[in-house]
This record gives structure tokens, C-alpha cells and sequence, in this order.
């Protein structure tokens, strides 16, 4: 595969992600979820500046736009890098392992792309968690007629962000540096705690305004 996913038209990405192929799979998946929430709290925002109605938020309201701009950028190049790092992973199964000295090299190098898988997915449950909490900021100063808009917003990152913690799991499982792997598991379940919280939140307050 030569093309970058985010330049596919969404029929050939969803036909690519249902094949045989090892990837894109579910990190790919998980970044584009996240992407189209951050997308949605742009649209919002975007439907918001401007409005007579909503002119004490304007200066928030623009802070959010020019934010989610930035993290759904962030989030589509996601897409692309997950695959990539797990790319990183299947190269090493062509490594050459008839002598001993190419078994270590090739345990080695399946570490260090371990490492890559793990911290490709770690990085999007970053992203992610930001962009939950410029979501959150717009709860109650944006547009109501967008109101079920912004709640799909923080489910679609919510799943980006559960999804990008399954594949951090996934890939520690091979990894024998237990430092890394506890510092990073770490990482990831505070990233994900706190953003499942803030995306729960995001919910349940929009639907008490519905």
C-alpha cells in the first residue's frame, strides 16, 4: 500500500480496513474516530463565532476553533503514523535468523519496534485527551442547535481514545523492559481515566440540556 490513507476516499479506506490486510487496523480506526470528534467540535465552534446570540464567547468560542484546527491536523496525520509504527513491527519478521548473532539482532529489533508501536498509540491518547478537553470547554457557550453534535464529538473521541489504549496494552505485552512498560502503562491509564471522565462528562451535561 503506496497511498497514504488520509489521501483514500472513504469507500477504498473502509474496503482496505475490512480486508486481509494486517493494517490499517484498529489504531488507524481509533485515530480516525477521534479526528472526526475533534472535526465536529470545529463545526460547532464554527457555528458559534460570530453569533450575536453568543457574543460573550466569542473570545473562547475562537480559542476552540483555532485549537481544534490544530489537533484535527495532528489527528489525521494519526492515522497514517499508526500504521506506520506497526509496520515497524511486521519488517522484522523478514529479518534474516539462521545464526545466533541474527536471532539477537532480531529479538532486539523486534524491542525497539515494540517500543514504536507502543508509543505511536501513547501519543494519540495524548492528542486525544487534549482535544476532550477543548470539547469541554465549549459545553455551554456554543450554538444549542449543534448540541447533539458536540456530544457525538466526545464520543467519537471517547472510542478514539479507548481504542488507542487497547493497542498501548496490546504492544507491551511483548516488551521485556519492564521500566518502560510500567512507565507507559501508567501514562496510558491516566490518559485514559481522565479523558473517559472528561467524555462522560461532555454527555451526560449536554443531554440534561436537550
Amino acid at each position: 500500500m503506496t497511498m497514504a490513507l488520509i489521501d483514500m476516499t472513504i469507500n477504498d479506506y473502509v474496503n482496505v480496513l475490512g480486508s486481509d490486510a494486517p493494517a490499517p487496523g484498529g489504531g488507524s480506526a481509533s485515530a480516525l474516530a477521534a479526528a472526526q470528534g475533534i472535526a465536529l467540535t470545529k463545526m460547532v465552534s464554527e457555528l458559534t463565532v460570530g453569533k450575536k446570540k453568543y457574543q460573550d464567547y466569542e473570545e473562547e468560542m475562537q480559542a476552540v476553533r483555532t485549537e481544534a484546527t490544530h489537533l484535527q491536523a495532528e489527528l489525521l496525520a494519526a492515522i497514517d503514523k499508526d500504521t506506520e509504527a506497526f509496520n515497524e513491527v511486521t519488517a522484522v519478521f523478514s529479518m534474516p535468523k539462521a545464526t545466533d548473532e541474527e536471532k539477537a539482532a532480531r529479538k532486539a529489533a523486534m524491542q525497539r519496534a515494540l517500543k514504536i508501536a507502543a508509543n505511536s498509540p501513547l501519543a494519540m491518547m495524548a492528542t486525544i485527551h487534549q482535544a476532550l478537553q477543548v470539547t469541554e470547554r465549549a459545553v455551554g457557550k456554543s450554538n444549542t442547535n449543534a448540541l447533539s453534535d458536540l456530544a457525538v464529538a466526545a464520543l467519537n473521541l471517547k472510542s478514539g481514545l479507548m481504542g488507542a489504549g487497547l493497542n498501548v496494552a496490546i504492544n507491551l505485552g511483548g516488551i521485556k523492559d519492564e521500566e518502560f512498560v510500567q512507565a507507559t502503562k501508567e501514562k496510558s491509564d491516566a490518559l485514559l481515566n481522565e479523558g473517559v471522565a472528561i467524555a462522560d462528562r461532555i454527555y451526560e451535561n449536554i443531554l440534561k440540556d436537550m
